[in-house]
Parts: C-alpha cells; structure tokens; sequence
C-alpha cells in the first residue's frame, strides 16, 4: 500500500469556506480574539523525527512574507496542536534545546499573532514540513533559522492556505 502525503486540515478554515475566522484574528473579541487555531495532520512519512510549521501572510504590503507563527520540533507522534495552544501553559521553548519550540514572528513576540483588520484579502499559508532530524535552533527561534536548518532534512510537506 502506497505512504499516504503528508496533509494539514484547518477544521474551523474548512468550515467557513477557506476563510480564517475571526477568533484567529485581531477582530476578535475578549477570549476569542488572536487565539492560534487548532492544526490537523496526516501521513506523517516514516522516518520523521521532528516536524516544523511556518505560518506566514503571502500578501503582507510590507513584508512579503509576514511570519505569524513559527514552531519547530513538534514530536511526529503528534496529531496536531489544539485551538490556543500558542502561549498556552509557556509553550514557548517548552522542551528547550531540541524540544518543541515557538519562535518570534515578524511583530518580534513570541507565538502566534493573527492577521489585523486593514490586511483583509489576503492569504495566509500554513506550511508543515515532516523532518528527518530534531532542530538546534538555540534559545531564540525565527523562520529564517528554521528555513536554513530544515534544508536537506524534509520528507514530506503539506500546504494549507486561509484567506482573511
């Protein structure tokens, strides 16, 4: 039987029509407002240590990309990250050096931050990548050091994009 592609599922981005909503935002309100959204895989490839997200807006006016999450050395056993998890109980560096890991985005904050209301139109893509090696990422996590130190080392990769 054929290794079934690594996939990333959005279920609330599936349910509103590929559109990224609002608690995931700056829109938001009260406890639903900026929270990160809940992440689905499958068809981890055998053989991955590690797997690494980037999140990023593909149409930001003043960066292209805008980095909004980065988390490197998720456990490959893992299914997924639950809504919230981003800040959640410190997950910022929660296993240290070669643990799980949420690095800066582009607002220099550690974790996720959702896209704000004058970005509406644009795409934000959510990209996994499965591994082959755990990262040494040191103490402060950005996209470029998980862009250059994945080189070589991906198995598989899955793409999923929200539109806000």
């Amino acid at each position: 039987m054929a290794q079934e592609s690594l996939r990333l599922v959005c279920p609330p981005v599936s349910a509103h029509d590929g559109r990224l909503p609002r608690q995931y935002t700056l829109e938001g309100q009260g406890a639903k407002k900026d929270i990160s959204p809940p992440l689905e895989w499958y068809g981890v490839p055998g053989g991955a240590r590690s797997l690494a997200l980037v999140v990023q807006d593909i149409d930001a006016d003043e960066r292209v990309p805008w980095t909004h999450w980065v988390v490197a050395n998720i456990s490959p056993e893992e299914k997924g990250l639950p809504e919230g998890f981003s800040g959640a109980g410190g997950n910022a560096n929660a296993g240290g050096e070669g643990g799980l890991q949420e690095g800066v985005n582009d607002w220099k904050q550690p974790g996720w931050r959702g896209p704000v209301p004058d970005s509406h139109g644009h795409r934000i893509q959510f990209r996994l990548y499965a591994l082959d090696d755990v990262l040494s990422l040191g103490n402060k996590v950005t996209v470029d050091k998980v862009m250059e130190a994945i080189e070589g080392h991906v198995l598989g990769e899955a793409e999923l994009t929200a539109v806000f």
